[in-house]
C-alpha cells in the first residue's frame, strides 16, 4: 500500500505529524505543490492528479486542511469524468479547513458536496479554529464519509505538537481494515 501525503497551506512543518508519517509509513510520498504559500486551486489539483498518475499500486490518500479541499476537489472532478483510478483505495481526511468560510482560502470553494467516488474518512478536532465540529460532521455525511472524533486538537497540525499522533496512526489502521 501506498501513503500519498497532500499538505495544506504552508505545507507541513518538521513537527507536524505528516511529517513524521512521510517518514515512518512503509512506501510514503508527499505531493510537493510549486508554492506552498500562495496556494492555486487549479495548480494544485492538477499537480494532485499528476502525483497519483504517477503511482501504480494501490494508495491511501492522506490529506490534511487545504490538503482535504484539494482531495475532495480532486475527485469530485475525476468522478465527473468517470475516470477515478482504481489504485486509488481511500481517502484519510484530517482536519478539512472550511474553505467556504475562510477568507484566505476562499478561492478553493465552494467545498464539493458530492457522495466521493472511494471509501473516506474524516477526522475532526471538537475545537479547531478553521472548521467547527458541526461542519466537519457535514462535510463527512455529504461525503459518505466515517467520522473520526479527535477530542480537542485544535487545528491538529505543527501547534498541536502530537509528533507521530499515535491516535491519528489508530484512526488510520481502523480505516485501512474497512477497505
Amino acid at each position: 500500500m501506498n501513503y500519498l501525503i497532500v499538505a495544506g497551506l504552508n505545507n507541513s512543518g518538521p513537527k507536524h505529524w505528516q511529517t513524521f508519517w512521510a517518514k515512518s509509513l512503509p512506501n510514503a510520498v508527499r505531493v510537493e505543490q510549486r508554492d506552498w504559500d500562495n496556494p492555486q486551486k487549479d495548480e494544485w489539483v492538477e499537480t494532485l492528479d499528476e502525483t497519483i498518475a504517477g503511482l501504480d499500486s494501490d494508495t491511501i490518500i492522506v490529506a490534511h486542511s487545504l490538503g482535504v479541499a484539494t482531495t475532495v476537489l480532486w475527485l469530485a472532478k475525476k468522478l465527473a469524468e468517470g475516470k477515478v483510478p482504481a489504485h486509488v483505495k481511500g481517502a484519510f481526511l484530517v482536519s478539512p479547513s472550511d474553505v467556504d468560510n475562510i477568507k484566505i482560502i476562499n478561492s478553493f470553494a465552494p467545498m464539493p458536496l458530492v457522495k466521493l467516488p472511494i471509501p473516506a474518512a474524516v477526522v475532526a478536532s471538537d475545537n479547531d479554529e478553521f472548521v467547527t465540529i458541526e461542519r466537519s460532521e457535514f462535510f463527512a455525511n455529504a461525503w459518505g464519509a466515517s467520522l473520526f472524533r479527535a477530542g480537542a486538537l485544535g487545528h491538529i497540525n505543527s501547534d498541536s505538537d502530537l509528533g507521530e499522533w499515535e491516535q491519528g496512526r489508530t484512526f488510520l489502521a481502523e480505516f485501512e481494515k474497512s477497505l
